[in-house]
Parts: structure tokens; sequence; C-alpha cells
């Protein structure tokens, strides 16, 4: 799994465009919905702490895992401006140890779609599962096939900017159902002078009953699927899902 390296630095002027506060307010209604209000969550590939920032302020207490040091300290750098008591760990999330169980864990950004093994994706979910209280709720998102297939598909994006430009070119393996990213990303360092980054990246499309067997070999409950920011079933359509599942096998308090 490649770590974010020359784009952790210009992520979040690249991704200006995403919602963030929209797809918060959706993903605590689900939270809400499933009777995690407060406490201990987890934001489990967090990236730059965008989304983690903002569950903290919410009232949520956060803890943010992901594997690029460099998109972690940016995270650092978001606490250190707005003084909220997030937790980072650099961790693999096909790895990653926690000191307890939280209350929910949440991924979004289609973390998931970066384990391209449905074994390792079974031990994520089991991990997952075994750092959750009893009747903890997971919920996360992924890019769909349709998404890799119809919009992505073999296209090249482009966009130059002051501070800097991209060049992202996909390609997707419809047989191995796996879509590679590589960016070409010029960055400014002082002047006009620009330095040169190449990282490439894959997402694997999972269906959903690909999800529903391995959140069931992972021992947790699947609860629903959700065309992204409804409550509406995925259409053939979807570009992005949200997928709710609950902790299995712990007993709860009295039980």
């Amino acid at each position: 799994m490649d770590a974010y390296t020359g784009f952790a630095e210009v992520y979040d002027m690249f991704m200006d465009n995403i919602p963030y506060e929209k797809w918060c307010g959706y993903l605590t209604s689900l939270l809400s919905e499933y009777g995690i209000g407060d406490g201990l969550v987890l934001d489990l590939g967090c990236g730059t702490g965008t989304v983690t920032e903002l569950l903290a302020a919410g009232g949520y207490d956060m803890i943010g895992v992901d594997i690029s040091p460099d998109m972690l300290q940016i995270a650092l750098e978001k606490r250190e401006r707005s003084g909220l008591p997030i937790l980072y760990l650099q961790q693999d999330m096909r790895e990653f140890e926690l000191y307890g169980t939280v209350r929910a864990v949440v991924s979004i950004c289609d973390s998931m779609n970066y384990i391209l093994d449905k074994e390792d994706l079974i031990h994520v979910f089991s991990l997952v599962n075994n750092y959750l209280d009893p009747g903890g709720i997971f919920i996360f998102d992924l890019n769909t096939e349709y998404k890799f297939r119809e919009v992505l598909g073999s296209s090249t994006i482009a966009e130059t900017r002051d501070e800097s430009s991209f060049i992202w070119e996909n390609d997707y393996d419809g047989k191995e159902r796996i879509n590679e990213y590589d960016l070409t990303l010029f960055v400014r360092q002082e002047g006009d002078l620009y330095r040169k980054f190449e990282e490439t990246h894959f997402e694997r499309a999972y269906s959903v009953e690909e999800i529903k067997d391995a959140l069931s070999m992972a021992g947790m409950e699947f609860l629903a699927v959700y065309d992204a920011f409804t409550r509406d079933a995925p259409k053939d359509t979807s570009e992005r899902i949200y997928v709710v599942a609950r902790e299995h096998g712990k007993k709860r308090n009295g039980e």
C-alpha cells in the first residue's frame, strides 16, 4: 500500500472541491441513528485529518490512524491550530493496534478501496470488530465499480494552480477490478522553481455481496448499505456507497 508522499503537501489544495462539512454531517447522522452521539471514535485512514477535526469539533473523542507520515504531519499541524485533543497514530490499517476499544470506527474517502486483497480486507474488518465496543458501529464508504469503469475509466485529469499542478492518469483493469492512478505533481518550492513528484496508487472495486461476505467472515454484522449521502439503496449508477456494520461477538454489560 503506497503512502502519500509528495501529494500530501498539496492534498488539501486539490481536494478543496470536496464538501467535507456535508460529508461529515451525513456521517454523524448515521452515527446518531445507530446510537453513537458521542464517545471515542476511530477515523481509519484519516489522511490530513479534515474529517477527524470536524468530528472532534462535533463532540467526539477522536483517534486518527494513517499509514502516511506526510499526511499525518499536516493533520498534526491542524491539531496544533485547533487545539482539539486528537490522538494520531501512524499505522497501516491492515495491522493497526489501539490501546482499548472505541464506540465507532469510520473510514471514508474510499480508504477501503486501497485494500487490494480480499483476505486483507477480511483481516481489516476483523481488527475493526476486535477494537469496537460491544455493539459498536463501523461506517465506511467505497468507490463503486461503475465509477472506476464508467466515470474514471482511462481518463486523464489535469489541473494547474499558482502553487502546484498535477496530471492524474487513470487506468481501470476490468478483469482484476483494480484502478491504477498515476500522479505527476509539480509543487512550487521557491520563486519559479518547482519540484516534481511521481506517485502510483491502486484501488480495488468490491461488489456489495463481496463486502457482506467479508464482514461475515470477519465476524461482523452487516446492517445497511446506502447510495452515498442518502438513505436509498445503491443504484447501478451509484459512484460511492456507504456501508454500516455492527460489532459482533462481545457481550454487553449485564448479558
